[in-house]
This record gives C-alpha cells, structure tokens and sequence, in this order.
C-alpha cells in the first residue's frame, strides 16, 4: 500500500518535528538544509544511537545479507558484542515507521522552502520512503548528492527522527527522485553480466566496491539465479564476489 503525503506549512507541526532548541531555530534554505543534514548527521547519530550499539548502520543493513550468504566469511560483518538487534518488525510498525518518516522530511521540505510529495511504502521487512516530484515542481537533485552521499545522510537523519519517535532502530530506505531505483537497475544489470560470466568461465567473479544496499542488491539477484555470492573486503571498500556453483 502506497500512500502520497503533500506538503504544507503547519506551524504546530514544524514544532514537533524540528530538533529540540533552547533557542528558535533560523530560517533555513535549501544549501543550508543540505550543508547542515550532511556535516551533522554523524554528531546527531552518536548522540541518539544507544550506548554499545557500536554497529555502523550500513553494516547493519548488509548483516542479514552477508550472514546468509557468507557462511563462516561473514564474521566481518557480525555484530560486536553488546550491539543492539533490532527485533522483527511488524508491517503496522512498519507504516508507523512510514508515517513519522513522511511527516518529518514534509517538514524539512517546508523549512526549506523546496517542491516535492512524500511517498510511504512498505518494502518487505523495511518501510520505504520517496521524495518524488509534485505539481509544483521538481525535487532539487541536489539532495541526492554526489555519489548519492546527500541522500544517505539525510536517510540516516530520518532514521534517527523515527528512531526518536518510536524507541526502535529504524532500517526505513529513502529515495529522493527515484535515484536509488535507478541505480537498482544498473545493478540488477551487473549482477546479471557477472553470473553469466561465473557460468561460462566456472571461475568466481569480484564486483566493484559498493555500498550495503547495493551489495544486498546483488547479492539478491544472484541468490535468484542459483548462484552464491559473498561480500569481502572492509569498507568503503567491500565487495561482492560471486561464485561458482
């Protein structure tokens, strides 16, 4: 079920959304809002993530792949001990999760004074959260950022509002103007040209360095095509190697 959120300016709102400030905080443009989600989000994470949750969130989001189709390769991925696990989430914790997401970036958009609507889903064991284009106008790529870095860190600063909110770890993915959908496909492609060469030569095949969606995008694909595939290598430098059947 999707569900489409459209901005507005609601005083009570902003209140209840914004980060918590002795002082009212200063009107914001779209640079600023885009300078400030990038430079703060790691002060922001330290402060909210739990005390021995020492887990950087992208390898948190690769665990349940890298597990699964690592075997004993995986323990660079396990999680240190004291770490927090978050628990299965149910699919009405996941739209909670959906909702508070939507209405806290609907805030930022209206701060900032930029076009977009708010697109809420739910994604298999994880919400999942667009900024699209609306009637007004287009979303401005810059919150995507170079190499997508923009984006990740203002999925990481949603997190920590829903986390805020709900008192749950939060594994929700944003897009912003379908730039991970795009790069999904170019993935699916890559993945799919790497096992076609794993079966012609029956030698493994090491991918490019990625990141823990995108290696959990390929690895997907080649579980799907009978294949079995493993992540090596630390990051930012982890990859996926596909090997032989």
């Amino acid at each position: 079920m999707t569900e489409q959120h459209h901005t507005a300016v609601d005083g009570d709102q902003i209140a209840d959304a914004a980060p918590t400030s002795s002082e009212p905080p200063p009107a914001a443009t779209d640079d600023t809002l885009v300078s400030e989600t990038v430079d703060n989000t790691e002060e922001d994470a330290a402060a909210t993530e739990p005390m021995g949750a020492e887990t950087l969130d992208a390898d948190a989001e690769d665990l349940d792949t890298d597990l699964a189709t690592d075997g004993d390769e995986a323990g660079a991925d396990a999680p240190r001990e004291g770490a927090v696990r978050r628990r299965p989430a149910k699919t009405a914790d996941l739209e909670r999760e959906g909702e508070v997401a939507a209405d806290f970036l609907e805030t930022l958009l209206d701060i900032a004074d930029l076009d977009g609507d708010i697109d809420v889903d739910v994604d298999g064991d994880r919400a999942a959260v667009s900024i699209v284009d609306s009637e007004e106008g287009r979303v401005p790529r810059r919150l995507v950022g170079q190499d997508g870095k923009v984006l990740d860190a203002l999925q990481e600063l949603t997190r920590l509002a829903v986390q805020s909110a709900t008192g749950e770890r939060s594994r929700l993915m944003l897009d912003v103007a379908g730039h991970r959908a795009e790069r999904r496909a170019s993935l699916v492609t890559i993945a799919q040209k790497a096992i076609a060469d794993v079966r012609a030569t029956g030698e493994k095949a090491s991918l490019e360095p990625m990141t823990a969606f995108e290696r959990k995008v390929v690895h997907d694909e080649v579980l799907a095509a009978g294949l079995s595939s493993e992540s090596d290598g630390v990051e930012p430098r982890r990859f996926v190697v596909v090997l032989p059947a």
